[in-house]
């Protein structure tokens, strides 16, 4: 069950260096959880799924809160 990915704009299949291009204001929620996608190459290929699994983090509550952050 994916359901979560179509709770807003974002999804888990977005390019990291997309998601941080057009929705700047989740830079920081991103760096607070680990995730400094600024710096590393491997956003520009990555997307947020495959980011979060490099991390050790479960998707579907990284992307809840990304939308939560784009929507409010």
């Amino acid at each position: 069950p994916m359901d979560w990915l179509d709770d807003g704009p974002i999804s888990g299949e977005d390019l990291m260096a997309e998601i941080i291009e057009f929705y700047p204001e989740t830079v920081e929620y991103l760096a607070g959880i680990g995730m400094h996608c600024l710096s590393c190459s491997s956003s520009q290929l990555e997307t947020l799924s495959e980011a979060c699994h490099a991390h050790n983090l479960r998707p579907g509550p990284v992307v809840a809160e990304l939308n939560r952050i784009v929507t409010e």
